[in-house]
């Protein structure tokens, strides 16, 4: 029998825990399909709410979530809305930067880089004419997103640069926006 693995914490990650999650899916590819839910109710106006609870992965359905998780959408008065919370293309760029933050924390702490601070800025910039339908010619989303990030950190700036790298290719939300994804929309009856 062999020794227990000394668990090791890195930027608030089990290193280890990433270690074994790892071998485990390379052990057994199933493991690393998942599904993830949401269900969204119209609350009046430009108002939203949406609800996340459950979801399928590591081969088994996630129960344990005591409670939903709620998110809220509304827009601007400028665009008809009580300001109440972000609107959907802000709440798609805390998506992007969550996503890119995790990526960097858990890649990091892999790599044995310790953070002290990590800081994202993202703006995105939107033309009304494609959501409005008034232009064919504009898409109704972003037509481009910058990001700028501050990281303090003791690793070297080819080091983070190359974790840069790496987040960009394996990131799942920068991968759905910069890449077309099946959609399929249908009525519920």
């Amino acid at each position: 029998m062999s020794a227990p693995t000394e668990a090791v914490e890195l930027n608030g990650i089990s290193v280890t825990q990433l270690a074994d999650t790892i071998r485990a899916i390379q052990g057994d590819p199933s493991i690393a399909q998942f599904r993830f839910r949401a269900s969204t109710s119209w609350q009046g106006g430009g108002r939203s709410q949406t609800r996340i609870k459950g979801f399928y992965g590591a081969t088994a359905e996630d129960t344990s979530r005591a409670e939903s998780f709620t998110l809220a959408g509304d827009e601007p008065p400028v665009l008809l809305g009580s300001n109440t919370a972000p609107n959907a293309v802000e709440a798609v760029l805390h998506a992007l930067t969550s996503c890119l933050t995790v990526g960097f924390v858990y890649n990091a702490a892999a790599k044995g880089i310790t953070l002290r601070s990590l800081d994202f800025d993202i703006e995105g910039e939107l033309d009304l004419h494609g959501f409005l339908g008034l232009s064919p010619d504009v898409r109704p989303g972003y037509q481009k997103i910058g990001i700028t990030y501050r990281v303090d950190t003791d690793a070297s700036d080819q080091e983070i640069d190359e974790l840069c790298r790496y987040v960009q290719r394996t990131s799942p939300v920068l991968d759905i926006v910069r890449n077309p994804v099946e959609v399929s929309l249908a009525r519920s009856r």
